[in-house]
């Protein structure tokens, strides 16, 4: 029996995209001769995945769950080739393995984690997948962390909010508030918590833009439009300046403070993640 090495078995899994387990077993059966084993592999109807790697995987499930009372969330994009596929219950029984697993991984960790077992249910389906991206939240304070899925999938959203008073989180205006915020970010998209976030670079390009939109004006009322666009700028992408979806009247930031005051208590989104298929 030839000896396989940890090398060989990864330049074959590098080619084809199967396990390292079938790769192994199919070097040992071909004496460790590289294009047999990927001969042999495609017979066994595995290399398939291989040959899916360069498909376009845009369709998919965004999966999300909180656990230990609030304390903890993790959320996943899993993607493939067809909404048809995305519907299948065996992938939405794969997705929701790996958002078991996910709770161990952090940020951006889970997709290298589960190679092998993704190329397995690559074969298995024969179209692409890729595990896209996963958020693990640890709650910071007293507060919660909250999630929900929207469109059956295709958008999920991960929230903390946070209070100074344990007495709050079982107040049903509080809970009603920490769900309505997960529906807003749904709804409105927001792209950043507060302008604080905002890139230096983001910004210096809107006011090159709005600038131009107002050539011809004097620069000291060019300046002052361009602040004003700047500000409804801000309203457009940042959560807590954003009109609130169920009350454009309000800011999301001034439901909370509504809250908060009816609560007695001081309440603050800390952060969120929203994952969008094919976004």
């Amino acid at each position: 029996m030839a000896d396989i090495t940890a090398a060989q078995v990864k330049e074959l899994r590098d080619a084809t995209n199967v396990s390292m387990m079938e790769c192994k077993k199919a070097l040992v059966k071909t004496g460790g001769d590289k294009e047999k084993a990927m001969i042999l592999l495609r017979e066994q109807g595995l290399a398939i995945a291989g040959k899916r790697a360069e498909k376009s995987a845009n369709q998919g499930l965004v999966a999300a769950e909180v656990l230990d009372g609030g304390k903890v969330g993790v959320m996943i994009e899993v993607n493939c080739e067809t909404d048809f596929v995305a519907r299948n219950e065996n992938f939405q029984q794969f997705v929701g393995g790996l958002l078991t697993k996910a709770r161990d991984y952090a940020d951006g960790e889970l997709a290298e984690a589960v190679q092998d077992e993704l190329a397995d249910q690559i074969a298995a389906i024969g179209e692409n997948m890729k595990v896209r991206r996963n958020v693990r939240y640890t709650l910071q304070g007293p507060g919660t962390i909250a999630s929900y899925i929207h469109l059956g999938g295709k958008i999920g959203i991960l929230l903390e909010v946070g209070c100074e008073q344990d007495a709050t989180l079982e107040k049903p205006e509080f809970k009603e508030l920490v769900k309505d915020i997960t529906l807003h970010i749904a709804a409105s998209n927001p792209n950043y918590l507060d302008r604080s976030e905002v890139p230096p670079d983001v910004l210096e390009a809107e006011r090159s833009i709005f600038a131009k939109q107002a050539e011809g004006k004097p620069a000291n009322i060019v300046e002052k439009i361009v602040d004003g666009k700047i500000e409804k700028f801000y309203g457009q992408i940042c959560l807590r300046e954003q009109p609130f979806v169920k009350d454009a009247d309000h800011t999301v930031q001034q439901l909370l403070d509504t809250t908060g005051k009816a609560l007695g208590d001081t309440l603050s989104i800390r952060r969120f993640a929203r994952y969008q298929i094919g976004a």
